[in-house]
Parts: C-alpha cells; structure tokens; sequence
C-alpha cells in the first residue's frame, strides 16, 4: 500500500494544468456576468432572499445562472440548500427540480475529473496518506450502497465526496448514476420548500414529510460514516 500512496502522491501536472486554466476560466465568467457574480456572494454569505431577488424575471438567462452557481459550488463551497431553495421559489418545484438536478450532476462530473487526474496528491497531503487511504479502501468495500449513502447525507460537502469518488478510481458511470439518483431527496425537500415559501403553512403535510426526510437522513449520517471505518481494525491486524 506504501508503493501505492507515493504513485498516488506524484504530480499530474497535465491534470493539474488543466484544472486551473478551467478554475481560470470559471472565475472569468463570474467576474464578467454581474447577475452571476452577485448571485455568487449572495450564496457565500448564505442570502437565500438575495439570491431569489437576483434571479427573479430573468427567465432562461437566470437558469443558466442556476447552473453556473451549481458549478462554481465545485471551488467555492457554500450550503447547496440555499441555491436549491431559491430555484424552487423563482421557478416552481416541477422545472427547478431537473434543473437543480442538471446542476449538481455537472458538479459532480467536475469534481470527480479533477479528483480522478489531478487532486489526489493534495488530498494525501491534506488529509493525510493513512486516513486517505482508509477512506479510498471504504469507498471501493462499500460500493453502490455506500455511494448512494453518502449523497443522502446532508452534513458531507457534496464537492468533497466528489474529488475523493475520483481521486478513489470510482468508475464514472456509477458515479454519476449514484449521484442523480442519491441526491434527489434532499435537493426535491429544498427545491419544495422554496416554491411554497409565499404559502408556507405548518398544515402543510409535504412540510412535515420533508422534516421527517431530513431527521432520518441526519440519523444516517453517523451510520454512513461508521461504515466507512468499518472493518478497518480487523484488515490492519491483518
């Protein structure tokens, strides 16, 4: 395994290269679309009622701002719920629900390629080799289940699982299907929330579904995190 982590740790200086000419190119785009660069700090100070303001009326464009912020999300991390619910206010939950979705695909794809060929040896140093390594191990033992865990668990950074799924050689095609179909949950209770907030009512019986959706799923966190060092003793007295 030592072998392994100093292969893993060497530079993939394409990769890297590549990542931040497209890093450079995403901080272009914010910097030159007002409603994007707006919308941007409005989501890094957590301003859901900005964000709202700053996409109202702006029809396709403002989707495409949606999208934008969904992948800005892969270098700037800022709580997802806040652009899930102020899609859903500006464009109802049936159409900002596969656009969200769309978005945090995208993100995912990013983060997993720059995982995959360029990011793992800055996650060795960061994280360090053993812990890393423990995780890597965790994610190829736990498979399907452990993928799909991992997206219904609101408390894990959905970029981080992304770079470590790619940096762990997560094939692609698994991973983007986990990820859709994981991510679902979470994204629809928010994406809801924030189309009925004019008509909120604690009568409301999806309201208190997705409270209960949202209690389970802060229940699974600690479940979904014991089973990534599941086992772990046993393999290393191996």
């Amino acid at each position: 395994m030592r072998g392994g982590s100093d292969q893993g740790a060497r530079f993939p200086v394409a990769g890297i290269a590549i990542t931040l000419v497209g890093v450079a190119l995403l901080a272009a785009l914010v910097l030159s679309i007002n409603p994007l660069r707006e919308g941007v700090a409005d989501a890094l100070r957590g301003d859901t009622a900005d964000l709202r303001s700053d996409l109202r009326g702006l029809g396709v464009p403002g989707a495409l701002i949606a999208l934008a912020l969904a992948l800005v999300h892969s270098i700037l991390w800022y709580p997802a719920e806040i652009l899930d619910a102020a899609v859903g206010y500006v464009y109802d939950f049936w159409i900002a629900l596969p656009l969200l979705m769309a978005g945090w695909v995208l993100n995912g794809i990013v983060c997993w390629a720059i995982g995959r060929y360029a990011a793992r040896p800055f996650l060795l140093r960061w994280i360090g080799d053993e812990r890393f390594l423990k995780y890597e191990r965790a994610v190829h033992r736990g498979g399907i289940t452990l993928l799909l865990g991992m997206r219904l668990v609101p408390v894990i950074p959905f970029s981080l699982f992304s770079y470590a799924a790619g940096s762990a050689r997560v094939p692609l095609w698994r991973f983007v299907w986990t990820t859709a179909v994981g991510y679902i949950p979470i994204t629809a209770v928010f994406a809801y929330l924030g189309s009925q907030l004019e008509e909120l009512s604690l009568d409301d019986p999806v309201l208190w579904g997705g409270a209960a959706l949202l209690i389970v799923l802060l229940l699974l966190t600690r479940r979904v995190v014991r089973s990534m060092t599941a086992d772990e003793a046993p393999e290393e007295a191996g």
